[in-house]
């Protein structure tokens, strides 16, 4: 195996670490958070990375101390030699029923980074972005070949949409996109609402798992378990993306040139959508 991405440790410092923020308490998960570049969960990773010769993306919960302990969902990557390589903060934060995140992270402020590594170019698209057609493209414009999506979601929110939406992106973008899901149900000491009419509870509902990898020519694996551990291993022929990239012309014909002034007109205050309606 040469890539690995820990689901488990999805905003954690231990493979233990629960999915809490979502329960409006900080205290004590905030003594989770750690220093991307040298915490203890990238110190512990890099050296497995250099003795298994294998490249590592984690999820982890972040604390910038340059800029006052500000907290971060951050992915960190360690390349095959035990080296840190870099980090991505997520995109987008959701605010929907129990995942709304806001009062925990600011929306990520690093992009859509690549990492090349000796197995391939690499990104991660964190969890709620796969909701975001344009944050699949930013990876696909620079130029990845896999896109890793770390998520925690549960079943009557978004299972629907799972086997969909990283299958569209690896399609739509000429990449692999890997569909890793928490799986398990958590329950906390105290019930906590959101805000939704919804009376208080003591957990989210079932985490689903079903992670799967989606080829750019639309093939996809099997999803692993919805109720168990599993892990997935497949080897991914890296041709196939400029393969898929040259039969297609979908990167050829796509008019980000177009689409581009049609977001700069978009986001601005006095914006009026191009409508055409019958006239009388």
């Amino acid at each position: 195996m040469s890539v690995i991405l820990l689901k488990g440790c999805y905003m954690a410092k231990a493979p233990n670490m629960p999915f809490a923020f979502c329960t409006r308490e900080k205290q004590h998960w905030c003594e989770y958070a750690e220093i991307a570049e040298h915490g203890s969960t990238t110190s512990f990773l890099k050296e497995l990375a250099k003795r298994y010769n294998m490249v590592i993306i984690s999820p982890i919960l972040e604390r910038d101390e340059v800029h006052n302990d500000t907290i971060w969902n951050t992915a960190v990557v360690i390349d095959n030699h035990g080296d840190y390589l870099g980090k991505h903060r997520k995109n987008h934060i959701p605010r929907v029923g129990d995942f709304n995140e806001s009062t925990y992270y600011f929306e990520g402020n690093t992009g859509h980074p690549v990492f090349k590594t000796e197995f391939g170019k690499l990104a991660i698209n964190i969890c709620y972005g796969r909701h975001h057609p344009l944050n699949w493209l930013g990876f696909g414009l620079n130029g990845a070949e896999i896109v890793f999506n770390p998520s925690a979601t549960v079943g009557q929110l978004s299972e629907p949409l799972w086997g969909i939406e990283a299958r569209n992106a690896a399609i739509a973008n000429g990449y692999y996109a890997c569909a890793i899901n928490r799986v398990g149900t958590e329950t906390f000491a105290n019930e906590f609402t959101s805000g939704d009419g919804k009376p208080a509870h003591k957990d989210f509902g079932h985490f689903y798992g079903s992670s799967y990898i989606a080829a750019p020519n639309g093939s996809r694996t099997p999803g692993l378990s919805r109720t168990s551990n599993g892990l997935l291993v497949a080897e991914l022929d890296l041709n196939l993306c400029r393969q898929v990239k040259d039969h297609w012309g979908f990167q050829m014909t796509q008019r980000l040139d177009m689409y581009a002034d049609l977001l700069t007109e978009a986001i601005k205050p006095d914006y009026t959508p191009q409508v055409i309606s019958k006239t009388t």
